[in-house]
């Protein structure tokens, strides 16, 4: 069949992991357990911040909306990847395609920029801790949190209306689980002049850009950390970073992988495999990362457990069952 050069196409089909049909089942079921790990993880986190008065401080609020973007950011592309492998059927519309870009693109910003705050908020913590509480005060968390989602939005709504100006062969075939902007480009049959430049300088500014601040806000901190005469004190200051700089670890070398394995157009495995860890197992890794090394979130989950256990103790005396 002749394929037809269209502005006009109604969906597209995503290839997905493999064609191999004895091997969705386990697909579908690795997944979905990766992904309610995920949800349930990242809303544990949520639940307990909220629910804790000695966590409603700038660090875990923003861990908390971090948490809330991971959930979002998963549940972007899993489940219609999971469905689509379930059903063994590929397609996804146009608008739903466009739908699903705009917002991998607007959550995965969040997700940078969010990280990027939470390094500040680090920064602030170990070099000015006795102006802390003045310079991180509700109303600066505020902004900096509604400066990344005006950031984020922008940018992913510029992406998304450039990509609606683009024309595309009848059919499609993705060669990914999900609709991703670098694969929507390269697969236009007009000029993608103009998306190749904005996403290399969008790239430059919004992937660069947090970066610098995350790497500079480090060195401040290592700077003052270093100037700490006791071994306990450094152990203490430094304590309170490992957690978040794990996580930045995680993002950008899974980013890098994307970006590396995006480049070699001839290798679709391995950008799927690399988009799988950057969608999937970052988001999951975050909360045990923050759970198993941080003290407060420790303490925090125990008290949460040891409260939720003395209710259903209580709902069950008042509550007896009846036969």
């Amino acid at each position: 069949m002749t394929l037809r050069n269209i502005t006009g196409v109604s969906e597209f089909l995503l290839l997905g992991f493999s064609e191999r049909t004895e091997l969705h089942p386990l697909i579908v079921g690795l997944f979905l357990s990766m992904y309610l790990i995920t949800v349930f993880g990242n809303l544990l986190i949520i639940l307990v911040v909220s629910s804790d008065s000695h966590l409603h401080t700038p660090m875990y609020c923003f861990l908390s909306n971090l948490s809330f973007v991971d959930i979002c950011f998963t549940s972007t592309t899993i489940p219609k990847m999971l469905v689509n492998t379930q059903t063994e059927n590929q397609v996804i519309t146009y608008a739903g395609c466009i739908t699903q870009m705009y917002l991998f693109i607007l959550l995965a910003g969040l997700d940078d920029f969010l990280l990027t705050v939470m390094a500040y908020d680090r920064f602030v913590a170990i070099c000015h801790p006795l102006h802390y509480t003045v310079i991180m005060n509700p109303q600066l968390c505020g902004i900096l949190v509604l400066i990344s989602w005006i950031i984020s939005v922008l940018y992913s709504l510029l992406q998304t209306l450039m990509v609606l100006k683009l024309s595309f062969y009848n059919k499609v075939k993705i060669p990914h689980y999900f609709c991703e902007l670098n694969q929507m480009v390269h697969l236009a049959c007009s000029d993608t002049f103009p998306n190749d430049m904005v996403m290399y300088f969008a790239g430059l500014l919004l992937g660069g850009g947090p970066l610098a601040a995350i790497l500079y806000s480090y060195s401040k901190i290592v700077s003052c950390i270093s100037r700490i005469t006791s071994a306990q004190g450094k152990y203490k200051a430094f304590s309170t970073c490992v957690s978040h700089l794990s996580v930045v670890s995680l993002f950008y070398c899974t980013s890098l992988g994307v970006y590396l394995s995006s480049a070699d157009t001839h290798s679709s495995h391995s950008r799927v495999i690399a988009s799988v860890m950057y969608t999937l197992v970052t988001p999951m890794m975050n909360p045990f990362i923050y759970s198993l090394r941080n003290k407060d979130i420790k303490r925090a989950l125990k008290t949460f457990f040891r409260m939720f256990s003395v209710k259903n103790i209580l709902h069950c005396r008042i509550f007896p069952f009846r036969i």
